[in-house]
């Protein structure tokens, strides 16, 4: 836009009051004209005129210039009109005056030129008529006419003044203006390069001193590099907060909307929060469980919204606590996510509520000196808002708190709920916290809320305790199974609550300072006390407790982390560790996939939610390279989706296994013990007196490999032989498991069915990238039980398919489509160990007589695609217990 354009658009706002003045000149010209008799088919024009403009001005035709002009030459008209009448003489100097003025707001010269012009038009017309007339110029009627024309040549010579001296001053404005625009740019600039500059170097100090940290043992020396460690990610905060506002500042704040879950988002922040020290400050947060567990919108950006209000609620609350409320309200183009930030801090008077936004302010200087941070905070997050079409107020008095809300426009991608218990109705749920030991009556209120509000979006009924008499009377009338219990009422009688923890799930919600006894069977829940670590305990089994005596260790074990969160990184070190592990980490999964590339890892623990590519994706890509590489690398999904049916959707993507964080112990072993290979596993007996890190590098191998049974005859397997499998590989997969072979074995028969079916179909439709997952599930499937010329054949097809190369695929489809049926309608004949029944929607449900000290219980099911979920649940007589899920043909 250049210059002159721009001050076209300073005086538009003239041109709406010219054509007011317009409209009320021609009424009143209209009236005196037929009060006087004037032309009335003049009238008609200017009132066709007048019509004529707003008709204009209105539908916006033409620029805004040109309807200026229209305005200006029709009233021109009408004021010449009623200044060649006699009696108007002497009055239409006046009237120009006045309209000079005015079109001094328009800015435009030659308007006033061409209305000293109409005047003096006619003027003349007039003294003219006048002299043809006979009357007389006496004395008086000629200084009244001289004094008439000078009046007009003074007042447009002093709106030609105005106008110029307007340009000037406005001239001089947008140079200004633009000056300061590129000073401001060039600050911004520089802020923006000077941070990339101090990032690497600060990123490289993080790092290392995390390395040191690992590395050293004088705890003085390690107090010091925490010191450190905590300033640079300090330092890394800030930098990143400048880099955001000067986008913000800039305009170029780009919005990358992508899918993400709730619950990932708020576990990886609550990492965050829980690495600064908030003393004795309570944190709430009631996440609505009606939430959608799928949305879409720039997640980095609403995290750091989050973020940056819980940190400036923590920052400014001296005493009490600070409450989260997440919800949601539904609209027609998704869901409004309504966030709600409430604190009993020190407050804010409403003078500073209108400066709170501005650069760099915090409210005064002693709330400054008391405080860190260069406060961007509340700038960014109402950038960040307006980017993402949300909206923010904010609610705030002296010495009583703030409240800050916003509200987020989000798509929803899938609306099942972000969090759900499996098989609710069987959960009896009693609950010993005593909210009244806080004094805030507001941070009562604010865990108050977060349990009821829980309890009811999950449809759970919560058996409260007032103290532990009635606690105790509670627990003999009803069959717990779950109670929770705070740090204070644990202490208060915890042989009590120990001894009912061998038969419920006691949970005990407590400060990072808290540590259970060794042998403690309570679990333990780290504040801030939200809900999705409750799900978490929520969907576990008491039967998940490890019953060995000792320690299990993963020795050696080089195992991945892939997560985009540095502080998941700090906890997952931490927790693999105290096992053995050799841990290495990957911020991105094309990081990890990259990192296998070069180097040999045992497992890879896969964050869902990352931005670029999501966990589900990195775990294909990298399934794909392990078996290209002869590689069977188990794969475990380890995030914070607690939606019910989460271990369930994992598993079928083709994770080997599924852990929630936050990362509860006993399912982290059982989860890894049933994915590493037994050679892999040891378990320890440790001295009571030895610390958790003391006993690592003294311990005795013991083992865990359960006995196997050789006793099987070779021959029992002739008939597969037959066929060209190779049983002694099948039975390899099975660790030797002649039982486990045969469940295998029907699990890859009863499957082959819908596998095949499908594999027409997509073949039909040309669809190669679902016949690409099919053909590449019967490959890994048939390599597993040994089936290989039918795995190669299959890989054939899956190469084929991934080159959507469909003359090839029709050479051979139908020839390995029939090997395939055979040799699956052959194991459904010749296997008598169970009796097979095909549901109407597709699902097997199998039962096997199972043998005395030895009890298989199995649920199998058959997904459109072919995929399969195994369940098998081991009761402490011996029943065998074991899960697995083959995935788009993923060997286990």
């Amino acid at each position: 836009m250049d210059s002159n354009t721009k001050l076209e658009h300073l005086f538009e706002e003239a041109h709406l009051m010219i054509l007011v003045c317009y409209t009320i000149f021609s009424v009143i010209l209209i009236g005196e004209a037929l009060l006087l008799g004037w032309e009335g088919w003049f009238l008609i024009l200017i009132a066709v005129g007048v019509i004529a403009s707003w008709t204009i001005h209105l539908m916006q035709l033409f620029s805004s210039g040109a309807r200026l002009w229209i305005y200006s030459m029709l009233m021109m008209v009408a004021a010449f009109f009623y200044g060649i009448h006699q009696t108007s003489t002497y009055d239409l100097g006046l009237v120009v005056c006045c309209l000079l003025m005015i079109f001094t707001m328009t800015g435009k010269e030659v308007l006033i030129t061409l209305w000293q012009a109409v005047y003096y038009l006619a003027f003349l017309y007039d003294l003219v008529s006048m002299a043809q007339a006979g009357q007389l110029f006496d004395r008086f009627t000629v200084s009244r006419t001289v004094f008439h024309l000078g009046m007009i040549a003074v007042v447009g010579f002093i709106a030609r003044k105005i106008i110029k001296r307007w340009l000037q001053v406005l001239s001089e404005s947008q140079e200004e203006i633009l000056f300061l625009r590129k000073m401001s740019q060039m600050l911004n600039d520089f802020l923006a390069n000077i941070s990339h500059e101090i990032r690497t170097p600060i990123n490289a100090v993080v790092n290392l001193t995390g390395v040191c940290i690992d590395k050293e043992e004088n705890e003085e020396i390690k107090r010091d590099l925490h010191t450190v460690y905590d300033a640079g990610k300090r330092v890394g905060s800030q930098i990143s907060d400048i880099l955001d506002y000067s986008e913000i500042d800039m305009g170029t704040l780009a919005v990358n909307s992508e899918d993400y879950m709730i619950s990932s988002l708020l576990m990886d922040m609550v990492a965050e929060i829980n690495a600064q020290n908030y003393g004795e400050i309570e944190l709430v947060i009631n996440v609505d469980p009606a939430i959608p567990s799928v949305m879409n919108t720039d997640v980095s950006k609403l995290k750091k919204i989050l973020k940056h209000l819980i940190d400036n609620s923590l920052k400014y609350t001296k005493e009490g606590g600070v409450y989260v409320h997440i919800t949601s309200r539904k609209r027609d183009y998704g869901i409004n996510l309504c966030i709600e930030v409430r604190d009993t801090g020190i407050g804010t008077s409403e003078h500073e509520m209108e400066m709170v936004f501005n650069r760099f302010y915090q409210a005064d200087s002693g709330r400054t000196r008391s405080t860190n941070g260069l406060g961007l905070g509340l700038s960014i997050v109402n950038g960040f808002v307006q980017a993402l079409h949300g909206f923010l107020t904010m609610e705030s008095e002296p010495g009583k708190g703030t409240t800050i809300r916003v509200s987020l426009p989000q798509k929803v991608i899938d609306e099942e709920s972000c969090m759900g218990v499996q098989n609710a109705a069987e959960l009896v749920l009693g609950a010993y916290l005593h909210f009244d030991k806080f004094e805030n009556p507001n941070v009562r209120e604010f865990y108050h809320s977060m349990v009821k509000d829980l309890a009811h979006g999950l449809h759970v009924t919560l058996h409260q305790a007032d103290d532990m008499n009635g606690l105790k009377e509670l627990a003999k009338e009803m069959q717990f199974t779950h109670i929770f219990v705070g740090q204070e009422e644990y202490e208060e009688d915890s042989r009590f609550l120990e001894s009912i923890a061998k038969e419920v799930i006691v949970t005990v919600v407590a400060d990072e300072s808290f540590v259970p006894a060794e042998s403690a069977r309570a679990r333990v829940i780290r504040k801030p006390f939200y809900s999705f670590p409750i799900i978490s305990v929520l969907n576990s089994n008491i039967d998940e407790q490890e019953k060995e005596e000792g320690k299990i260790f993963f020795e050696g074990v080089k195992a991945l982390v892939v997560d985009d969160e540095p502080m998941n990184h700090m906890v997952a070190k931490e927790i693999l560790k105290q096992y053995g592990m050799q841990v290495y980490t990957a911020a991105s999964g094309q990081e990890s996939i990259d990192f296998c590339k070069d180097t040999d890892v045992d497992i890879v623990f896969m964050d869902h939610m990352m931005p670029e590519m999501d966990g589900i994706e990195a775990m294909k890509r990298l399934r794909r390279d392990f078996s290209r590489a002869g590689k069977e690398t188990p794969i475990v999904a380890l995030t914070a989706n607690a939606v019910s049916t989460a271990k369930e959707m994992f598993l079928k993507e083709g994770f080997d296994g599924f852990i929630s964080k936050p990362i509860e112990l006993t399912e982290f072993e059982r989860v890894v013990k049933k994915v590493l290979p037994k050679s892999m596993i040891t378990i320890r007996q440790l001295d009571k007196k030895d610390t958790k890190d003391q006993g690592i590098d003294q311990g005795i191998n013991q083992g865990i490999d359960q006995e196997i049974d050789q006793g099987n005859d070779i021959d029992e397997w002739q008939w597969l032989k037959e066929l060209g499998v190779d049983t002694a590989r099948g039975l390899a997969y099975c660790q030797n498991d002649s039982e486990f072979y045969k469940t295998l074995l029907m699990q890859y028969a009863s499957d082959a069915q819908a596998k095949r079916k499908n594999a027409d179909s997509f073949l039909k439709d040309e669809d190669y990238k679902n016949y690409e997952i099919i053909v590449h599930a019967i490959k890994s499937t048939s390599k597993m039980i040994g089936a290989m010329d039918l795995s190669e054949a299959a890989r054939g097809l899956e190469e084929a398919a991934e080159n959507s190369d469909g003359g090839r695929i029709n050479q051979t489809h139908q020839k390995t489509m029939d090997e395939y049926r055979i040799l699956t309608e052959r194991i459904l004949r010749n296997s008598s160990g169970g009796q097979a029944q095909l549901e109407p929607e597709g699902e097997v449900v199998m039962e096997f007589d199972a043998e005395p000290e030895r009890e298989v219980v199995m649920e199998f099911d058959a997904e459109p695609e072919g995929e399969i979920v195994m369940e098998f649940d081991a009761e402490p007589e011996g029943e065998m217990v074991m899960e697995f899920a083959a995935e788009e043909g993923d060997a286990l």
